[in-house]
């Protein structure tokens, strides 16, 4: 299944993208798209519809995050060998964890406003995992199974908070507007392999990003495994699993977004986003 959620910010109605790819409204049968129908319960029920008997949405409008009720959103840093090589930076020996704080998470067409003085503002395409029931020390080869679907999501990241304000990467990593999530949630069961996906990145129709999953240095299942070690994760959080090469920092020399830029991005099944990025302007955030 591929959901989502549609309408202005804070009164989105659930809604379901059939094989036709037509969207069908899901208000008739759950009031929103929350943790609870991303448990294998509320995803069962939901795949026990028949979406020819819902109504179609003819004219959507805006696309908002695809559930609501985030609860943490972790992130893995240079988990892509040739990203870490562009950083300047080792491969590391266990992944890199971070945070972006919930208050950054926005749909994946709505503007990117950089923060007030913000100089590095970057991005970043990256596969977002979403946990459907409570994983907790959880073996490698069951990792997979706590795993509800996946999206796209853009880790916006303004360098200079991240790497030159001293302290951990988080307070370049949870700017408002810096977490574009969706435009859907692909259910595990109609992604045949996360780890062979290819996805991209675009700034003003230039392309930056042209990766591929198979090239992370620690798998999703591995991900999920090692994650639950040191926090238990439950249905509706994100694990957000790093970025191919080919970000601003990256270039030479390095090239960050300005306002008036058009940021559109995606990965293999999972849809587009596109945003188009904003000084800063807090009348844009709400």
């Amino acid at each position: 299944m591929k959901l989502l959620r549609i309408g202005h910010k804070g009164q989105e109605k659930p809604a379901m993208l059939d094989a036709g790819g037509k969207l069908r409204d899901l208000s008739g049968v759950i009031a929103d798209i929350t943790p609870q129908q991303l448990t294998p319960a509320g995803l069962a029920k939901l795949r026990g519809l028949d979406p020819a008997s819902l109504p179609e949405i003819a004219a959507p409008g805006r696309i908002g995050t695809p559930f609501t009720g985030v609860g943490k959103f972790m992130c893995v840093g240079l988990n892509y060998s040739d990203h870490a090589a562009e950083s300047g930076l080792p491969v590391p020996p266990e992944p890199v964890l971070f945070n972006k704080w919930s208050s950054c998470i926005s749909g994946p067409d709505d503007a990117i406003v950089m923060p007030k003085n913000s100089v590095k503002t970057d991005w970043e395409v990256e596969l977002g995992v979403v946990i459907g029931s409570k994983a907790r020390y959880v073996a490698l080869d069951q990792a997979l199974s706590h795993v509800a679907g996946y999206c796209v999501i853009n880790d916006v990241s303004e360098r200079e908070y991240q790497i030159e304000r001293s302290g951990t990467w988080d307070k370049g990593k949870g700017c408002d507007t810096f977490g574009p999530v969706g435009p859907w949630l692909v259910t595990a069961d109609e992604v045949a392999d996360p780890q062979n996906l290819s996805m991209w990145l675009e700034v003003n129709g230039k392309r930056f990003q042209d990766g591929s999953t198979k090239t992370m240095i620690f798998n999703v299942a591995f991900l999920v495994h090692y994650i639950s070690q040191f926090a238990t994760l439950y249905p509706g959080d994100i694990i957000s699993t790093g970025t191919p090469p080919g970000v601003g920092m990256g270039q030479k020399p390095p090239l960050y977004l300005k306002p008036g830029d058009v940021v559109r991005l995606g990965i293999d099944g999972l849809g587009e986003q596109r945003q188009t990025v904003y000084a800063w302007d807090e009348s844009l955030l709400d």
